[in-house]
This record gives C-alpha cells, structure tokens and sequence, in this order.
C-alpha cells in the first residue's frame, strides 16, 4: 500500500506539503498510520505538478529511494510552487519491481494519476484483460510492470473512448474491474487520484469490507483557499473528512466538492 496526496488551491511551496506538516509524506514513509498491509513505504516516492506558464504538460519528479534518504528533496522542496500537486509514497507490492518506472505518479499527456491498492495477483488475472481492451496509444504509453500504471491507462483508455467527464469514466472503469475481478475470485482496492491542473478526481473503492483510507479537507486556515486529499491526515484539523467506501469524489475547478456513490450494476 501506498500514502497518497493531492493539493489543488492557492500556489503553496512543495515543501509545505510533502515536508512541513506534522503527518507529512516524508512521515507517513516511515510511520504511516492507517494502511491495511505493509510498515513502510521505502520503495521510492514521486510528485508531479503544474506550471501553465511554462507549459499546459505537468513536470514530474521519481524516485527509487525512499523519500528520506533523497539529498535533492529540500531544494525541489523550496523551489517548486504550483497551484496543484500530485505525491506519494511507495511500498511495492510483492513482485513488483523497485524500478524508477514503477514509481508514481503517472503522467499521459495533460493528466497525472496515482493509485493507492491492489490487484490481487495481477499477473495472473486482469493482466491480460487490461492489456487486450486498451487502445494503441494508452498501450504503448505504459512504460513499468504495476497493476497502477495499467490501472492509469485502462481508466484514462475508456476515458477517451465514452467522453464525458473524467469522474464518469473513473466510475465505469471501477465497475468493469470489479466485473472482471469478481470473474477471477481476486480481490482489487482502487484507491485513484487523477489531475488535469485545475480540477482532482479521486476514487475509494474495494470489493473486499475495508477500502483503503482517504480523506478529504478543504479551506482550513493551514491551507485556506485549498482542497487536500490524502491517504491519512497531515495535521490534526477538524476539517478532515472521511471520503466515503465506493465513491467519487471531484473538486473542480472553482473548488466546488462533490462526492458520488459508485452504483455497481
């Protein structure tokens, strides 16, 4: 399991979320709270974020090390301001690869993702499926071995083929998944965050009794003017609140919050 974090408000210092909070990422790598499997997150760490000034494309910055042990993190730390920012933490599945390709998020053209769960033996089950049932271009642009990254590709695959919104796509892909999971008999948690630089796009979802924690605060006095999603609290505040088990939840691009039950069919 994986610690996730997205921020989208007023332009804020990389360090002051993934660094400075008492519950921060670099925290949570070595003493996270709430996951349901795993101690650390050790296995490498990554954020993107957003810079329309120079180009409408996130930046992205990985890496295979833990998030402690990484010498270039307080100067990015200072350095990086954005108006939306994308990070986590890494604890690898289980036959994954620490590859620099495997670390998050993931990035296609406008969009960055994360993804915080499981595919329960992956390689042997919805591997294949996934595979089969995407296009040329989102095929060809997975670049590691992780059920996150096809993850990433299948929902931002059927994004493209149905149009609409991101959230309905978001929504359809966890369905199909849990269709073909529940084919399979494997258990799959599909805790996503997706960002285009003005609006996040977020996921709680498990077909087994406990999804994954998420959380969700908006327009704290730490971080007015802000919306923060993560996988666990960054700072006691009374404003966290609990994204509910198999939902949507989307903040747009005037920080309205909405938050949609996923109706399996």
């Amino acid at each position: 399991m994986c610690r996730l974090l997205a921020y989208q408000g007023a332009p804020v210092a990389l360090a002051d979320l993934i660094e400075k909070p008492e519950h921060s990422l670099c925290v949570q790598s070595y003493q996270p709270k709430e996951m349901t499997s795993g101690l650390l997150n050790a296995d490498g760490f990554g954020f993107g974020w957003y810079d329309p000034a120079r180009d409408s494309r996130p930046f992205r910055f990985r890496s295979t090390q833990p998030i402690w042990a990484d010498a270039n993190l307080g100067s990015l730390g200072r350095y990086v301001h954005s108006s939306c920012v994308l990070a986590n933490v890494r604890s690898a599945t289980p036959g994954l690869a620490v590859d620099l390709s495997n670390c998050q998020p993931f990035a296609f053209e406008r969009i960055l993702g994360l993804h915080n769960g499981f595919i329960q033996n992956f390689r042997q089950t919805l591997y294949r499926p996934i595979r089969d049932s995407l296009d040329d271009p989102f095929y060809k642009a997975i670049d590691g071995s992780t059920d996150s990254e096809h993850v990433f590709a299948f929902v931002l695959n059927t994004w493209e083929r149905q149009g609409g919104t991101l959230e309905d796509a978001l929504t359809e892909s966890i369905r199909t998944l849990a269709v073909w999971a529940a084919k399979e008999s494997v258990s799959v948690s599909l805790n996503l965050i997706f960002a285009d630089g003005e609006r996040l796009v977020a996921s709680r979802y498990a077909n087994r009794p406990e999804a994954p924690t998420l959380y969700w605060l908006a327009d704290d006095p730490t971080f007015p003017e802000a919306t923060i999603i993560a996988s666990e609290p960054l700072f006691a505040s009374r404003g966290w609140q609990c994204v509910p088990p198999g939902s949507v939840l989307t903040v747009d691009a005037e920080s309205k919050i909405s938050v949609q039950p996923i109706e399996m069919s």
